[in-house]
């Protein structure tokens, strides 16, 4: 078990390691990574598309109008941003601000899957419909699923995963900005129930010694039945 301390340090290797990131063909445009900001012992994790141009900018992410909507919900759940982790699905903005392509996103995945598994949140809000496709590894639209809170593995961790519309899509629409409020406001809810169970490890195989001549024999033959259905 990773102390909080060795979490952070892991955390800050894995900032290091993509800010020097070549995996796709963003690194040509983007002027700096942006890979994620708040509280690295966080129980609420939000995660985006992509950074914007005010964000590629400074290199923290949800820092234009969008952010500023997510800032004031945060504030009505009495939450603030330094109690919680906020980042994208992409490090690296995409010209002209366009949709993230599907190399681009098999690429970045990793460094989502590892800030998960360092920061250990309880509940992940994704914004949006690519972040929630994403997650759930599933089609399915945002309009369907906000508010819908389900359990999911997501890399090597169990999350309670509770997708939302996007801040910067509800800042221009009335009746998606009250139901991303009203979404909003079941989060501590989602938070009081606590992470849940999480999936066991893989126990290892153990080293096999060698065997005697009647011993594999003796295993062969129990094994017939299964190979004749197809099962090896």
């Amino acid at each position: 078990m990773r102390t909080a301390a060795e979490r952070r340090e892991l955390l800050k290797a894995v900032y290091e390691e993509a800010r020097g990131c070549m995996r796709c063909p963003l690194h040509q445009t983007r002027t700096t990574v942006v890979f994620g900001a708040g509280n690295a012992d966080a129980e609420l994790m939000f995660v985006g598309e992509a950074p914007g141009a005010n964000e590629d900018r400074i290199g923290l992410p949800f820092v234009g109008q969008a952010g500023k909507l997510l800032d004031k919900l945060l504030a009505e759940i009495e939450l603030d941003r330094k109690d919680v982790w906020i980042c994208n699905l992409l490090k690296c903005r995409p010209p002209q601000n366009r949709d993230p392509h599907p190399n681009e996103i098999e690429a970045c995945q990793d460094y989502l899957h590892r800030q998960l598994e360092l920061i250990e949140p309880t509940v992940i809000c994704t914004l949006g419909n690519f972040s929630t496709k994403l997650l759930r590894a599933d089609t399915t639209g945002i309009s369907r699923l906000h508010g819908r809170e389900e359990v999911r593995i997501i890399g090597p961790r169990a999350v309670r995963l509770y997708p939302l519309y996007h801040p910067a899509a509800a800042l221009y629409t009335p009746s998606m900005l009250e139901a991303l409020r009203a979404d909003f406001h079941r989060i501590p809810e989602l938070l009081a129930l606590g992470p849940p169970e999480q999936p066991h490890p893989f126990e290892p195989v153990p080293e096999v010694e060698d065997l005697t001549e009647a011993e594999i024999a003796a295993q062969d033959s129990e094994l017939e039945p299964a190979a004749q259905l197809g099962l090896f």
